[in-house]
């Protein structure tokens, strides 16, 4: 009975599996249909703008044309009218001159009949129609303006769909994940794999986070990020939280007039630490808020967080010392703690995460500990169960390394921004000037515990950054030319010696 119940409870699973594969692939059928059409009302759009565009295009070169003909017809009328106008004054003054020669050869007497005969050759000699040209002064014909549309009228009933590119493909081999950035990779469309689509002018690239490798899943899930006008076949997207196990990508071509099909899409793991600030860890005059906390002692009302008193006088004895014990509630850190811890264990492997002190801070401590060996009035690396970095801008601006009740003061400016590196296997502890890239102190131990990030803040207030990748520049400080025996030997600037339990 139990056999078969165990067997009917198997199938009702793999049913179910299967039911919500099949209401995912229903899902992005009908987004599919969605997409279909809504894409075909642009295409009927895009086709609606360009044949108008052509008649646009038809029209003004006919204006264009019709204004040359106009042009030139106009300027022939001018010529050939003036050369009316002169013809007909020519035809005038031989008709004058006919005139008065018909009337001289009446005169009888001689000497008049000389003079007159004089005047008649020298008008004659003047006369217009000697300087008349006797051919057109332009030709009436205009053949050199006739068109012949023959070819484009072929070419545009050879005209069909432009072919879309090929979708292109991913090469996930020489796909990257590092440093909080992903590069991807994907083969060119050419050589005949665009299927005569002309020429690739640029990539689309789209991508998103995901908590599983199962892409219809994924595909169906949230909406996409998008890098456009990609003009090489690879991208580095930078500056990545990796808050997701998964970055699903996929990638299109596009030619000069559409878009092709994505490519499959590509499931690139993102290993990385992503915890949060345990709000109820807490010291009670510690705000969480997100990645932030800050320090606000109660009863204090004002813009400045760093004075508190019941008379607040405004003297040096009414700003809080880290003394200053406060009582707390079950659960919190209480006391001199004005601690909180990350809500994630480690328990193996290697993780990384960083620092950022807001502008008003005064002191702080960020590092490691084994949460159930705290008590609620702990303080960081004042036992065996805590490592810390601690950094105090109180009256005077300090630097040290605490564990076990032992510090050690390291000669480092104070670093705007502290990366965090365990490998809890190895033991390893480093503490990171990630703006100048000095190694501020390497612990090596070995861990018992599983170990959660533990911070300290008094005045002010810190922002973590996590869903971090361990970065590559910690590999030059774990490189074998500087280990720890050589760190603790090595005293030069921003390179401190180690503490061992």
């Amino acid at each position: 009975m139990d056999v078969q119940k165990e067997a009917l409870c198997r199938i009702i699973g793999t049913l179910a599996n299967k039911k919500e594969e099949a209401g995912l692939f229903l899902h992005a059928v009908e987004d599919t249909v969605t997409g279909l059409q809504e894409e075909s009302c642009h295409v009927l759009s895009e086709l609606e703008a360009e044949l108008q565009l052509l008649r646009s295009t038809l029209e003004e070169k006919g204006a264009e044309l019709r204004d040359i003909i106009i042009k030139e017809k106009q300027r022939k009328e001018v010529e050939l009218q003036n050369q009316l106008l002169e013809g007909n004054l020519a035809m005038t003054s031989c008709d004058e001159l006919l005139d008065f020669a018909k009337q001289t050869l009446s005169i009888t007497n001689e000497e008049d009949f000389l003079t007159a005969a004089k005047q008649i050759k020298e008008r004659v000699t003047m006369a217009p129609a000697f300087r008349l040209s006797m051919r057109p002064a332009v030709s009436g014909n205009m053949q050199q303006f006739l068109v012949d549309f023959s070819g484009q009228r072929a070419e545009l009933q050879r005209l069909h769909f432009l072919p879309v590119p090929a979708a292109p493909r991913i090469d996930a081999s020489r796909c990257v994940v590092r440093d909080n950035s992903i590069t991807v990779v994907w083969g060119p469309i050419g050589d005949g794999d665009d299927g005569g689509s002309g020429p690739i002018e640029r990539y689309e690239l789209q991508y998103r986070k995901a908590d599983c490798d199962s892409l219809l899943k994924a595909v169906a899930e949230a909406s996409w990020e998008k890098i456009c006008d990609i003009r090489e076949t690879n991208v580095t997207i930078s500056g990545l939280k990796f808050d997701s196990n998964f970055v699903i990508v996929r990638v299109r071509a596009r030619n000069k007039a559409a878009a092709g099909d994505f490519s499959e899409p590509v499931s690139m793991e993102t290993r990385a630490f992503h915890f949060s600030l345990d709000a109820s860890t807490a010291h009670s005059e510690l705000k969480v808020l997100g990645d932030t906390v800050t320090w606000e002692p109660q009863g204090v009302k004002g813009p400045d967080p760093r004075l508190r008193g019941k008379d607040n006088k405004g003297s040096r004895s009414n700003t809080p010392s880290p003394n200053k014990t406060s009582a707390g509630r079950p659960g919190r850190f209480a006391g001199d703690s004005y601690t909180v811890l990350g809500d994630k264990e480690m328990s193996g492997g290697c993780h990384y995460w960083e620092l950022r002190p807001l502008a008003d801070w005064k002191s702080l401590s960020v590092g490691v500990a084994y949460r159930g060996s705290l008590s609620r009035f702990d303080q960081l690396g004042k036992s065996s169960c805590s490592w810390c970095l601690h950094a105090s801008q109180w009256l005077q601006s300090s630097l040290s390394a605490k564990h076990n009740n032992r510090a050690k003061m390291l000669d480092s400016p104070l670093p705007h921004r502290i990366g965090i590196y365990c490998h809890h296997d190895n033991g390893d502890l480093l503490f990171i000037d990630v703006d100048r890239l000095r190694l501020l102190h390497f612990f090596k131990t070995k861990f018992s515990s599983p170990l959660v990030p533990a911070f300290t803040v008094w005045c002010g207030g810190i922002v973590i950054e996590t869903g971090l990748q361990v970065p590559s520049f910690i590999g030059n400080f774990l490189s074998t030319n500087q280990s720890p025996d050589h760190l603790s030997t090595n005293q030069s600037p921003g390179l401190s010696g180690h503490l061992s339990q």
